[in-house]
């Protein structure tokens, strides 16, 4: 059996500006540190054959606090990257909006009706991260493996393993910086354990 433990970044700069990210970075903030280390002293005990993780800053950052020096192969994925926003990113949202008038309704409550006029849709995010999650479940037949990633990329698996249309992207949970996704798979189906966990996360807002 193969069990994935799915994470997304600590908290950034940016996340506290409500500025999208993208495939732009900012710094992790100190609670994001807290956070990832937190989330690696809960995890201490699981042995991971492998790790697959986004090539953007932050996530890189995220799984050195994760590991904090464990000796396990560290893979980054392309098609593990958030969003790509185009001319979007590094903008708050009032900022979005002038760039794309629908910008906030399409994007948080119709995903499927958002059309990037740069950057990608959803549907090209989901085309990718399939790709992404084919290839991990191709190498790793079984064992523990952790994914870190970002809140759309974890939206789109969440969505994925609970068979959900494009229109019920958000649905719930919310998902934290550092929250913690279990998915376990064998023969072909999938058991989704845990979804959203934030138990080592001391202060959520």
């Amino acid at each position: 059996m193969l069990r994935l433990y799915i994470t997304r970044h600590g908290e950034t700069e940016w996340n506290i500006q409500k500025r999208m990210q993208g495939w732009k970075n900012s710094n992790l903030t100190n609670r994001g540190i807290r956070n990832a280390k937190a989330l690696g002293d809960a995890l201490k005990k699981v042995e991971f054959k492998r790790v697959y993780c986004s090539p953007l800053d932050r996530t890189r950052h995220t799984t050195e606090l994760i590991l904090d020096g464990r000796d396990i192969e560290v893979v980054y994925e392309e098609n593990l990257r958030e969003i790509h926003l185009g001319e979007i990113e590094g903008k708050n949202q009032e900022e979005a909006n002038i760039i794309y008038p629908d910008f906030s309704t399409h994007f948080w409550e119709k995903p499927h009706l958002y059309k990037a006029k740069s950057g990608e849709d959803f549907y090209q995010v989901r085309e990718r991260v399939l790709k992404a999650l084919e290839r991990i479940i191709k190498e790793n037949p079984s064992g523990n493996v952790l994914i870190v990633t970002h809140g759309v990329i974890l939206k789109t698996i969440h969505s994925y393993f609970k068979n959900l249309s494009m229109e019920r992207l958000w649905d719930p949970p919310f998902i934290y910086d550092t929250s913690l996704t279990i998915v376990e798979i064998e023969n072909g189906e999938f058991n989704i354990v845990v979804e959203g966990d934030v138990s080592h996360i001391k202060d959520i807002e």
